[in-house]
């Protein structure tokens, strides 16, 4: 079994509508129940942002920061992590705008960048806004598994925005009706390495994920078939090297169809996460809400086993309002399997009830009002 990673404190200071609220924890997983709008989602993303990225919420920092307060917004957390424990401090300082990076301190020490976080935890998360994945645009399902990725492959992200930063470079070159050749190949070889780095990670997370699904077993949960089109299709076994020149190809001969679309239109920000209900046969856009719900959890759930196989060390897994819309078998199901990964998990829900099946396994806090009680 993967070793455990976990809180045991979480702290935060004008953060979303908490002035100040510490949750003391004991390894277990963390039940928060309340009403709509009590909170409860605020303390998931403040756990989100122990990882690299924006948060659950893709925030905007400066609107993380609780309205009224004078200054910016700290969070903090004891971790025993995949380094052993550790204190880390997040936040952003006051008077920053919008364009601001949030600030990291490991023990006290700055971070050179949020990357750093994967040293010590994986942070993974499903929420209701990402009930309509299958069903909405290409772009989210793109970023669905960029974060799968990220996970495993902390370079992704980086390879993902310098690839982001030279393609707007080309496409204003383009616009400009700036065709000088030596500058735009350097700008396309650039994005051939990257863009070629970037499919191959996607390609390897599903056939990691499909190996994975292969193994697994009965569960509850239906089994996710995933493949991947739009950009390389059914060519990705070939050597790096001969697709980047491929791609190199596509971009040098692209350019005037390009310039009249005002936009890049071949690479792998083209590319679809395309996802089936292996046990019915059926695109998970054509099945029922429920099973969508249920494809997703269960796609979740064998990413965060992935993780724990590939690392060694069980994710922490953020939760909201996942007990909502399953019943109760498939409750008690989805927290045995969620306690057999061996992490820790935080869940959301409005009834303490629907989350009994966990017993002594969790603890339970009631949140209201910006303040939190057991």
């Amino acid at each position: 079994m993967a070793q455990k990673t976990s809180l045991s404190r979480l702290k935060l200071t004008d953060f979303r509508n908490y002035a100040e609220a510490a949750l003391p924890l004991d390894g277990r997983h963390v039940v928060l129940t309340g009403e709509n709008g009590a909170g409860k989602t605020n303390l998931l993303e403040a756990v989100s942002f122990l990882s690299p990225g924006r948060g659950l919420r893709r925030a905007v920092l400066s609107d993380v920061t609780r309205v009224g307060a004078a200054g910016g917004f700290t969070i903090f957390a004891d971790v025993d992590g995949m380094d052993g424990e550790v204190s880390i401090g997040t936040g952003i300082e006051p008077g920053e705008g919008e364009s601001v990076t949030r600030k990291l301190r490991i023990n006290g020490t700055p971070a050179k960048s949020t990357e750093e976080l994967t040293d010590h935890l994986s942070v993974l998360w499903l929420t209701p806004a990402m009930d309509g994945l299958f069903t909405g645009a290409s772009s989210d399902r793109r970023r669905f598994l960029d974060r799968l990725v990220l996970s495993l492959d902390p370079a992704h992200g980086r390879r993902a925005s310098d690839f982001e930063r030279a393609m707007r470079s080309r496409n204003k070159l383009l616009s400009e009706g700036r065709f000088d050749p030596s500058w735009l190949s350097a700008i396309e070889a650039q994005m051939a390495g990257l863009g070629i780095a970037m499919a191959a990670a996607r390609q390897e997370m599903l056939g990691l994920l499909r190996t994975l699904s292969g193994n697994s077993g009965e569960t509850p949960f239906p089994t996710p078939v995933l493949t991947l089109e739009g950009f390389m299709d059914g060519v990705m076994d070939r050597p790096s090297a001969d697709l980047e020149e491929d791609y190199l190809d596509m971009l040098r001969n692209g350019r005037g169809r390009d310039a009249a679309a005002g936009r890049t239109l071949d690479g792998p920000h083209r590319s679809d996460l395309l996802v089936r209900h292996r046990e019915k046969d059926m695109e998970a856009e054509r099945c029922s809400t429920g099973e969508q719900k249920a494809l997703l959890i269960g796609l979740v759930l064998a990413h965060a086993r992935l993780t724990a196989d590939m690392t060694g060390y069980a994710p922490i897994l953020l939760l909201d309002e996942i007990a909502a819309h399953l019943d109760e078998g498939r409750r008690a199901a989805l927290f045995d399997l969620v306690h057999g990964l061996g992490g820790q998990s935080f869940m959301t829900g409005t009834d303490q009830a629907m989350f009994s099946a966990l017993a002594d396994r969790a603890q339970f806090f009631t949140v209201a009002h910006g303040g939190i009680s057991v």
